[in-house]
């Protein structure tokens, strides 16, 4: 990001030209206590729809602040369509796939109840709120859609019959990522991590009999979910995503 910004924030509402945003309580106390910025000082701002753009810090009080909005520094562009669903985990490693995921161009973060989940409940608000401060960081223009959680059969019921999904699976049943992804078809793609527990044999047995699913091995070594979470889509965005294109700035 150019110097002359001092943060980059992710609002909804609408930006334009000569407009004003109003930031709410907890946002003018980050602005105000964490950042320590004052009146005049230049922020980035975007809201996955209309780009990016310049706001001046106009007003900051202890509750609240008003933002102008000035020149638009990017426009709209084409991102990549990547889906994660994958199975809920302990608090702070669930924070890192939300994190990590938002920063590897993610396009929805799906929690998916298996048999063998630990976890009984998710906290989607945390979730996206760990999106919203990972895209914010990263530079992207826009913030995965956080879905409810599911389970398992759910989730397959609801998976639109265009897209393919790609599922991690640990008992080494299917072709090597890198190779898998390389000759599948072009178009809209999600991946399924599940529990470290893996799969039960009859969700396997129902991912076989689902049209459009491929299955596959990411390797030798038994990996933590996370990890299995983030390997994948490095290999899917190194083979066929936007890894290929030059960074941007602004």
């Amino acid at each position: 990001m150019a110097s002359e910004f001092k943060t980059r924030l992710f609002v909804e509402t609408d930006l334009a030209a000569g407009t004003a945003v109003s930031l709410d309580g907890d946002r003018a106390h980050f602005l105000r206590n964490v950042l320590r910025l004052k009146p005049g000082d230049r922020i980035a701002l975007f809201n996955g729809r209309d780009g990016e753009w310049s706001a001046g810090l106009a007003e900051l009080g202890k509750r609240a602040a008003t933002l102008e909005i000035g020149d638009r520094i990017r426009g709209g562009e084409d991102e990549v369509d990547i889906w994660l669903a994958f199975a809920p985990i302990k608090r702070a490693r669930i924070d890192f796939i939300a994190e990590k995921a938002t920063e590897l161009g993610a396009s929805v973060l799906w929690p998916i109840f298996t048999r063998y989940t630990v976890m009984d409940r998710v906290n989607l608000d945390r979730l996206r709120a760990n999106a919203i401060e990972a895209a914010e960081q990263c530079g992207r223009l826009s913030v995965p859609e956080v879905r409810d959680s599911v389970r398992f059969e759910e989730m397959l019921d609801q998976w639109p019959a265009e897209r393919l999904l790609i599922c991690c699976d640990e008992t080494g049943g299917g072709a090597p990522i890198i190779d898998a992804v390389r000759d599948l078809p072009a178009g809209p793609a999600g991946l399924m991590i599940g529990p470290e527990g893996g799969l039960a044999k009859e969700e396997l047995d129902r991912l076989d009999k689902t049209p459009n699913v491929c299955r596959v091995s990411l390797g030798p070594r038994i990996l933590r979910a996370e990890t299995a979470a983030l390997a994948a889509l490095a290999c899917w965005q190194a083979a066929v995503g936007d890894w290929r294109e030059g960074l941007r700035s602004i």
